[in-house]
């Protein structure tokens, strides 16, 4: 967090956060608040209550969004996502709560702010500190955060495998500054040999988190889960939140170790540890992992489009996400 100053008084937002917020917190009469700057691609602001030290997080919809309706629609749609993700939960497992909306503050979401160690950071230390260990018990205990709210919240409802593929085609035209259209036309074929495989379609339609970033997802003790930024929450494949996962993993070593393979021993144990949460593990994991390809594939896509990146590493992550998806 970086530290910006102290809230003005006169401020609207100070007397949002000092009568409706900071009482649902157990923080009351409140004397001034701190401001941080929160890592995040959107505009999210820290404040902490400065007699009692507690935070909340506070999320602008407006400052990014030029159309006002858009932006409160987003307000409420993650207001709402959160607590009908919080149903789904099962012990050891949390979302931050939503503790406020407000239209006229630039559509403010506000919610608690969580303490934990992030993926990010059990990653970084498996990588850089050779504590796989941690890593491996961590990846056990997200197995279990997501198939309790998969398995939960599965409907009878096959999954619409052509609406994620028209999510795929829109992120390899977003890589048109990288690659030349050639390579594009290769990659929507790819995609178009999945779209055309029955084994893509048979599953149920699940709850997935939509945004399985590590950076999502902090550990407390043990198989303490936390979970937050529910802005992309949707109904789909559940792979959609496995893959994504996975697909991180590769990222995070290939981008570290310069090793494609380094990964490989947490992909598998993420899956397996994810398939033991049904009735048959062994079938489980086999329909997993024979689905899980597109969407590692289509999670490193994803994050080469991301031009802060180095040009070479994006081409990198494009050229895996093409061995990845290749299927002969």
């Amino acid at each position: 967090m970086e530290y910006l100053g102290h809230l003005s008084k006169n401020d609207p937002l100070y007397s949002y956060l000092a009568d409706c917020i900071m009482p649902q917190t157990g923080a009351c009469g409140a004397k001034g608040f701190r401001v941080f700057a929160s890592h995040s691609s959107h505009t999210v602001y820290i404040y902490e209550d400065r007699a009692t030290m507690q935070k909340v997080v506070g999320k602008f919809f407006a400052a990014d969004e030029k159309d006002f309706e858009h932006a409160k629609h987003k307000m409420y749609r993650e207001y709402n996502n959160i607590n009908e993700f919080s149903n789904y939960l099962g012990n050891n497992h949390y979302a931050a709560k939503a503790l406020g909306c407000n239209e006229s503050l630039g559509c403010l979401l506000v919610s608690e702010y969580c303490f934990g160690e992030p993926l990010t950071t059990v990653i970084e230390n498996a990588i850089n500190q050779h504590d796989n260990n941690l890593l491996f018990r961590k990846l056990t205990a997200l197995g279990k955060f997501m198939a309790t709210v998969h398995n939960r919240s599965a409907l009878p409802v096959m999954v619409d495998f052509q609406k994620i593929c028209r999510y795929f085609h829109n992120l390899v035209k977003q890589l048109h500054d990288l690659l030349e259209n050639r390579k594009i036309q290769y990659l929507h074929d790819l995609c178009n040999e999945y779209q055309n495989d029955i084994l893509m379609y048979q599953d149920q339609e699940v709850l997935v988190h939509g945004d399985a970033t590590p950076a999502n997802f902090f550990f407390g003790d043990g198989m303490y889960v936390i979970t937050f930024d529910l802005e992309r929450m949707q109904r789909s494949d559940r792979l959609f939140d496995v893959g994504r996962i996975a697909g991180e993993l590769k990222h995070f070593f290939l981008f570290h170790c310069h090793d494609k393979y380094a990964s490989e021993p947490f992909i598998g144990h993420f899956l397996w540890e994810y398939s033991c949460h049904f009735p048959d593990r062994d079938r489980a994991f086999k329909s997993i992992t024979a689905r899980a390809p597109f969407y590692i594939g289509m999670t490193l896509l994803r994050i080469a489009r991301n031009n802060y990146l180095p040009y070479n590493y994006r081409r990198m992550l494009v050229d895996e996400a093409e061995s990845i998806l290749k299927r002969s």
